[in-house]
This record gives structure tokens, C-alpha cells and sequence, in this order.
């Protein structure tokens, strides 16, 4: 029995979850991982001189915990993973890949944390402009909600930050633009992950 640890990792609002979710209905024996189910309570989040809770840095994150997770679905994915009718009707099965079994890890920050970065087979990243980032941030509802200024505040920069710290330090990550149809981007990496399943036979 083989594994695949597949990292969509990236901008918030860049489209992660609904490209990972895509990906697990046609893709065998698949689970995700989603690094948002780690996050701190609000109480143990720490606040700046603004007022604005930190929320996007490593440390307002469960992060040894997430990797604990990860690693026992690496130990034990045939108990977590169960294929549902619409993956087994939608999916195009490779050959012989039924012993292999795929987990998806989506979040906005998950390659500049050290302990992560030797479990990942394939990493994407997506990306997107300042102002498209901003609109969808804007349409969406957060809890707690996001304060006058917070975006440009705290998130926009953090990212920058993080991609910067990636694109100095980090190798084999594929950048994807968020801007581009669904469709498109989940061709891109569906095809990539088949190829990963092929060579794992190999």
C-alpha cells in the first residue's frame, strides 16, 4: 500500500477548498486534510498594537497537531479513506492504482513550516492579484469577522511575506493562477497527480 501526499497550499480566497473538494470526487482513494480545522480559539490568538487578531501566521495554528494528523492518515489511510458512490461512478481509475491512496493537505500556509515540508509528493500554490484577492476576501463572512483595515493590515502582507519566504527557500512547488477557470486549474493538477500514481506503480 502506497501514499501520496498531495500540499494545495496558497492565498486565501484563491480557490484551495473547492479545488481540493473537485479533486477528491475523481481522484481514488482520496481524503482532505484542511489546515483551517487547526486553527487556535480566539482567546489564545494573539493581538498587535492595532488591534487585529494575527490570524494569518504559523502560530495562531494547531501545527504539530495537523502534522500529527497527517502522519497517522499516512500510517492508516485505507481506515480513513472510504470511496463514495460518486467517486467510484466519476473517477477514471488509472491502472492499478488501487493500492495507492491520495490525501489532499489544502491551507494558506503549509510550506513554511519545516516539519511539514519532508511529507509532501507534489505541491501547488495558488496565487492571486491584489485586487481580485481583496473582492473575494469581501464577499466572504469570517468568524470572528474581519476588522476596517484588517486585509490590508495583516492579511495581504502576511502573505507576501510567506510567498516571499517561499520563493527564496523553497523548491518544486507549482504555482497555479487562481484567476483561471476551475476547470482548467483541476485539469492542470488531476493530470499531474496521475502521473505521480503512474510513476508510484512504476
Amino acid at each position: 500500500m502506497k501514499v501520496l501526499v498531495i500540499g494545495l497550499g496558497g492565498v486565501t480566497n484563491g480557490g484551495k477548498t473547492t479545488l481540493a473538494k473537485k479533486l477528491q470526487k475523481i481522484l481514488p482513494n482520496c481524503d482532505i486534510i484542511c489546515q483551517d480545522d487547526f486553527f487556535k480559539p480566539e482567546s489564545e490568538v494573539e493581538t498587535d498594537q492595532r488591534g487585529f487578531k494575527l490570524y494569518d501566521v504559523l502560530d495562531a495554528l494547531y501545527m504539530d497537531e495537523m502534522v500529527k494528523c497527517i502522519r497517522s492518515w499516512m500510517n492508516n489511510p485505507a481506515y480513513s479513506c472510504a470511496l463514495t458512490e460518486v467517486t467510484q461512478t466519476a473517477c477514471i481509475n488509472p491502472k492499478n492504482t488501487e493500492d495507492v491512496y491520495i490525501l489532499i493537505v489544502e491551507g494558506f500556509l503549509l510550506y513554511n513550516y519545516e516539519p511539514l515540508n519532508e511529507l509532501w509528493d507534489r505541491r501547488y500554490f495558488l496565487t492571486l492579484p491584489y485586487e481580485e484577492c481583496k473582492r473575494r476576501r469581501s464577499t466572504r463572512v469570517y468568524q470572528p469577522a474581519d476588522t476596517p483595515g484588517y486585509f490590508d493590515g495583516h492579511v495581504w502582507p502576511m502573505y507576501l511575506k510567506y510567498k516571499n519566504e517561499l520563493e527564496e527557500n523553497a523548491s518544486n512547488i507549482v504555482y497555479l493562477d487562481g484567476t483561471k477557470p476551475q476547470e482548467e486549474l483541476l485539469s492542470r493538477v488531476y493530470n499531474d497527480i496521475i502521473q505521480e500514481l503512474t510513476k508510484q506503480r512504476e
